[in-house]
C-alpha cells in the first residue's frame, strides 16, 4: 500500500522536486500551491488548518507523511518603518514557523489518533545555524525555530513511532535564489561554497524522499544539512 503525503509549497523549486520524487516513488502525494492540488495562503491563520482537512479528504481520510516546504524570503531591512518591520518579521514567522507547527500538530494528534505513527520532513535553511543577511533576521529565526520545533517534536513522540527530520539547505538555484543571488553579487556568494555551485531542487528532494521512505527510526530528530560545505557543523 503506497504512502499519503502532504507537501507543502509545491508550484516551484524545492517543493516541485519532491513532490516529483515521492511520485515517482510510488507514494500518493497531495501538493499545496500547484494548479493541481490544494491551494492555500498560509499567511491566513486559518489556512494551515484548512489545508490540511482538505488534504485528508483528497487522500481518502489519512496521511502518513507531512513535508513543510512552504516558505517566504522578504527582505525586512533594519530602516524600514517600525510597524512595516514588525509587519514583515510576523508575517514571515506565521508562513515559515507557525503554518508548519500547526501542520506538525495536526499531523501528530492524527497519528495518535489511528494509534500507528507517521513522518515529519521539515525543510528549514542552513541560516538556521549560520544566520542570513541583516534584512533577514526573521528568515534566519523562523528556520532555527523549524529546527528547535523538529527536535522536539521527535523527543516527544518517538516512542509512539512518531519520526521528525529537519532538512537544512545552502542556497538552492530556486527562482528564490536565483534573485538572491543576482542582487548579492553571485560571484562572491559562490567562493563561499567549496562545491563550487549551490545545490539543485533535486539534490534536497532526494534527502527528503530519503527521509519520509527510508531514513532508518533510529535517525529520527537528524538534520541533514545540504550547503556545499559553507557551513560545516
Amino acid at each position: 500500500m503506497s504512502l499519503k503525503i502532504l507537501v507543502t509549497g509545491t508550484s516551484r523549486g524545492i517543493g516541485s522536486a519532491i513532490l516529483a520524487a515521492l511520485d515517482r516513488a510510488g507514494a500518493t502525494v497531495v501538493g499545496h500551491g500547484t494548479a493541481s492540488g490544494i491551494a492555500a495562503d498560509l499567511a491566513d491563520p486559518a489556512a494551515p488548518r484548512d489545508l490540511w482537512a482538505r488534504a485528508i479528504d483528497a487522500l481518502g481520510g489519512d496521511i502518513d507523511v507531512l513535508v513543510n516546504n512552504a516558505g517566504v524570503f522578504e527582505a525586512a531591512a533594519i530602516d524600514l518603518d517600525h510597524d512595516d518591520w514588525v509587519a514583515g518579521w510576523e508575517r514571515t514567522m506565521r508562513i515559515n514557523l507557525t503554518a508548519s507547527a500547526e501542520l506538525c500538530r495536526l499531523a501528530v494528534r492524527h497519528w495518535q489518533a489511528r494509534g500507528r505513527g507517521g513522518r515529519i520532513v521539515n525543510i528549514a535553511s542552513r541560516a538556521a545555524y549560520r544566520g542570513d543577511s541583516p534584512a533577514h533576521w526573521h528568515y534566519a529565526a523562523s528556520k532555527a525555530g523549524m529546527v528547535a520545533m523538529t527536535k522536539s517534536i521527535a523527543r516527544a513522540y518517538s516512542g509512539e513511532g512518531i519520526l521528525a527530520f529537519a532538512i537544512c539547505p545552502g542556497f538552492t538555484m530556486t527562482g528564490m535564489a536565483e534573485e538572491y543571488l543576482a542582487s548579492r553579487g553571485g560571484d562572491k556568494l559562490l567562493a563561499d561554497i567549496p562545491l563550487g555551485r549551490v545545490a539543485t531542487p533535486d539534490e534536497i528532494a532526494a534527502i527528503a524522499r530519503f527521509c519520509a521512505l527510508d531514513a532508518p527510526e533510529s535517525m529520527t530528530g537528524a538534520v541533514l544539512d545540504a550547503n556545499g560545505a559553507s557551513y560545516v557543523r
